[in-house]
């Protein structure tokens, strides 16, 4: 029978016991052992039964236990200490606030997400962007930044998976009720649930409520569009992540960016928490956050331009995707309809809006309204997620800045890392406790810090690979466990079901592959040869095991294609206990997974792979990679800590032939080179070689791939001079600003590179010399104060192309002559030998640009009129 109304009985704490909830809301427990040592000994079977979510517990704990707990002393002293250790960690003074007034770092960062991937209690994430942002956040906290994240609250979260009897992906969507999860409804002085409320055409509304949950320090702001004041179809806007159609996602997004704005709004008016002077939006989901502060700026009276401008200063935009597909697109007509006078934001024209989105570049779709390129148009400040992701972005929006070399491309990069704490096995933790002692083993894997690191070098061999084993094995039991209940649910009796206790084998090579199932992340590659893959799997003296696990996008049935012929091959007989596909891949799974595998295995399509994380969260427990060189492993591969799979660049479009060869060369790495020196024995009669690599791989990469150096460096290199720019852009400096490039626009076409000359008699010259230049250039109606002559150079190939450009700026030395003309000089240093090059461009030129290519504006000489336009150096 079923209920026809569901509430939510909370427990009534003892006095003595109310510190456990606000311990229990403050999601810090999730990655602060001794907090959730401390639940797990309220009732250690019930914490069990939780998934280790204390709201759960407490909500399942019997009185009767709850007295015991509140007479039992000794635990009232650990319930004080954990309750004295949050006060103290919420309240005191940590990296950013050492630093605040010197630097003049940002009071507030608001930091917008589609997804959040906090714990398993609170499931809100889909992959490796949920991931990320959720380590964002919990480092942010650690450091002390002044962050408040912004998402959405989805009811379904994102798909449960199990398989079918044939192997078959299946989604289930579970109900979330969000008074069973760690949020609290943000409050009016009044008592009533803080709201806000969008226009929709047709003057329909579609109205939110506003849930807090506290991530550590950070809070974050989850709107909820399943209120009674909405329609049906208003409130099934945040029923899932990443469903529906077009226009359901297009109002997903728009409360993410215009709600979340007005969120933020809601929340530091009845916290008094500092309003943010930086908006950073991960990947273009909250680009119509930019929108909403527009308006926001000319209801104070500022024009459309000039909000712009102030709204450009402090925005940070961060693309994670290096595929065109997987950025969102929206019919243009569909984004016309939900804005402008009978929708939302009335105030703004609604040309300027598409305007915005539109991909006017070669090669772009007109009538398609683009998320990532409205976020480069709103942002100042942009980046991708690892240096090579960095240049696959600068090449995949070069057309945003026609004239523009890709690598001119104001797209900066910070790469990914993870936050250590959440991922980090309580075994590893302690054995870096017995070397350095748990608190700078706890600041080591929060802030960084090298010399830390460091003292890894000094474990013995013997601890290092005792800890592997006892890793390994707990992976093992994880794995059989998990592997009975998915077969269970394929419709398996349980007596059909013994041979899983002979599933892995703890003293095995274990690989892992764990992620999302696109098609360019190559699930199956190891399946190429499969006589092959058996040899390995079987081998007699260096046998291999694998454990994957993953998610197929519920629309892709190409994704869900490669699970079922994975999960096939697993089911053979003959090798299902070497090689193991775990359905319903989440944060808890990867929890063990990631320190029980001695290799992580990564093999997309390269450049496809933005960042990858899996791998650094892997490597922070002493497992090796075996990837190819793309997204961070392109960044920080060493021999000495990994393998790298060569790609096969040289194939073309054959993807069936650059897949036979990559498979081939993965197959020959694991049999030539990781399974050797895994089985390999020294003296010790330990793997002396192997333990090494892991040892390299713990202090090389491990202060690398930390989340606490990603924040930082967003905090160094991109928030604290967005904010900074956001002080500058006072109403005034906006509209000169604004003024300005519209009469640079204007008057561009009448500027022009017309002469250049230099002091070099002939095509050859001596390194080091240094050659006068001489550039006569027109303005038009512009002055030299509005742009600035460069020398661009720098190496030239066979096409005459500079390559690592060096720019000097010219200097004016008279003019305008009769014919308006302008001289300007200025040095050419001849500092590299080979063939060189070097020509001349104007740009425009403003003490408030974030760089001379923001603009998008360029003057260069035509072809072949620059006099001595190249002199080789030997």
């Amino acid at each position: 029978m079923k209920a026809i109304r569901r509430f939510t009985v909370r427990p009534v704490l003892p006095e003595a016991l109310h510190p456990l909830s606000d311990l229990a809301r403050n999601l810090r427990w999730s990655w602060h052992a001794e907090t959730r040592d401390l639940f797990q000994s309220v009732d250690a079977g019930r914490w069990a039964a939780s998934g280790g979510d204390p709201v759960r517990l407490l909500g399942s704990v019997p009185p009767a236990r709850l007295a015991e707990l509140a007479e039992d002393r000794r635990f009232l002293r650990r319930l004080a200490a954990a309750a004295d250790d949050l006060a103290d960690y919420m309240s005191g003074d940590r990296w950013y606030q050492s630093r605040a007034t010197d630097f003049g770092l940002p009071a507030a960062i608001a930091y917008f997400s589609p997804e959040f991937g906090i714990t398993a209690a609170l499931p809100q994430y889909s992959g490796g962007l949920g991931i990320l942002a959720g380590d964002h956040l919990k480092a942010a906290s650690d450091l002390g930044v002044p962050l408040i994240g912004v998402g959405l609250l989805y009811r379904h979260g994102y798909f449960r998976q199990t398989l079918s009897r044939d192997g078959w992906q299946q989604e289930h969507y579970p109900v979330l009720d969000p008074n069973e999860l760690p949020l609290a409804p943000l409050r009016e002085p009044d008592g009533t649930p803080a709201r806000l409320s969008l226009a929709l055409p047709g003057g329909r509304r579609l109205k939110a409520r506003i849930w807090l949950a506290q991530v550590g320090r950070v809070p974050l702001l989850m709107l909820d569009s399943d209120v009674e004041e909405n329609d049906l179809g208003e409130r099934s806007v945040t029923d899932r992540l990443y469903g529906g159609g077009s226009e359901h996602r297009l109002k997903q997004e728009m409360l993410l960016g215009i709600g979340g704005v007005r969120a933020v709004r809601t929340y530091c008016r009845l916290t008094g928490h500092p309003e943010p002077e930086v908006f950073h939006t991960n990947e273009g989901h909250a680009g119509f956050l930019g929108l909403e502060r527009i308006a926001e700026l000319c209801a104070t009276g500022l024009d459309f331009d000039s909000a712009l401008e102030a709204v450009r200063a402090g925005t940070v935009f961060t693309t994670h995707t290096p595929v065109p597909a997987g950025i969102d697109r929206f019919d243009r007509e569909l984004v016309a309809r939900h804005f402008g006078p009978d929708a939302e934001l009335a105030s703004l024209d609604v040309g300027r809006v598409l305007r915005l989105g539109m991909e006017t570049y070669p090669g772009g779709e007109p009538n398609l309204f683009n998320m990532a390129v409205m976020g480069l148009r709103l942002g100042q400040r942009a980046n991708g997620v690892s240096l090579l992701h960095g240049n696959v972005s600068r090449e995949m929006f070069s057309g945003l800045w026609p004239g523009f070399d890709p690598d001119e491309v104001p797209i900066t990069s910070v790469t990914n890392g993870v936050h250590a704490p959440t991922w980090v096995a309580p075994e590893v933790f302690r054995l870096g406790a017995r070397q350095i002692g748990a608190g700078r083993t706890e600041e080591a894997l929060s802030v960084g810090g090298s010399d830390r690191w460091d003292s890894i070098r000094n474990i013995a061999d013997q601890e290092i690979w005792d800890l592997r084993r006892v890793l390994r094995e707990q992976l093992v039991l994880e794995v059989r466990e998990r592997l009975y209940a998915s077969w269970r649910q394929r419709g398996a009796g349980a007596a059909e079901l013994g041979w899983i206790d002979g599933v892995l084998d703890p003293d095995v090579l274990t690989i892992g592959f764990a992620r999302r199932v696109p098609s360019y992340k190559r699930l199956t590659l190891m399946l190429r040869d499969r006589d092959r893959l058996m040899e390995l799997l079987l081998h007699p003296e260096r046998p291999l095991q694998i454990v994957v696990a993953g998610k197929a996008h519920p629309a892709d049935d190409g994704g869900k294609r490669l699970i079922q012929e994975l999960v096939r091959f697993a089911d053979d007989p003959r090798v299902r206990h070497r090689v193991v596909f775990l359905p319903d891949y989440g944060m808890a799974m990867a929890q063990k997974l990631y320190p029980g595998c001695d290799v992580w295995l990564n093999n997309p399509l390269r450049p496809l792979e933005a960042c990858g994380t899996s791998g650094m969260k892997a490597a922070l427990n002493g497992c090796l990679n075996l990837s190819v060189l793309d997204g961070w492993w392109d960044e920080w591969f060493q021999p000495d800590f990994g393998w790298a799979i060569p790609t096969a660049d040289g194939v073309g479009t054959d993807e069936d032939r650059r897949d036979d060869l990559e498979a081939a060369a993965l197959y020959d790495l694991l049999e030539q080179r990781v399974a050797p020196r895994f089985y390999e024995r020294g003296s010790s009669g330990l793997p002396d070689r192997w333990i090494e690599m892991v040892r390299q791989t713990l202090t090389l990469l491990g202060p690398k791939v930390l989340a606490g150096r990603m924040v930082r460096e967003y905090v160094e290199r991109l928030y604290t001079p967005a904010a900074h720019a956001h002080r500058a852009m006072t109403p005034v400096a906006a509209r000169t600003l604004a003024d300005w490039k519209a009469r640079v626009r204007g008057a561009w076409h009448g500027v022009t590179v017309d002469h250049v000359e230099t002091s070099a008699t002939t095509a050859r010259a001596e390194l080091g010399t240094t050659l006068g230049l001489r550039v006569r250039v027109g303005l038009g109606d512009l002055a030299p104060d509005d742009v600035e002559v460069q020398a661009v150079s720098g190496r030239v190939d066979a096409d005459d192309r500079i390559a690592d450009a060096t720019t000097v700026p010219l200097k004016p030395v008279s003019g305008p002559d009769l014919e308006g003309r302008w001289l300007y000089e200025g040095p050419l240093a001849l500092d590299r030998t080979g063939p060189y090059g070097y020509t001349v461009r104007i740009l425009p030129s403003h003490p408030l640009l974030a760089s001379g290519a923001e603009p998008g504006l360029v003057a260069a000489p035509p072809d072949g009129s620059a006099e001595g336009a190249g002199v080789l150096l030997r």
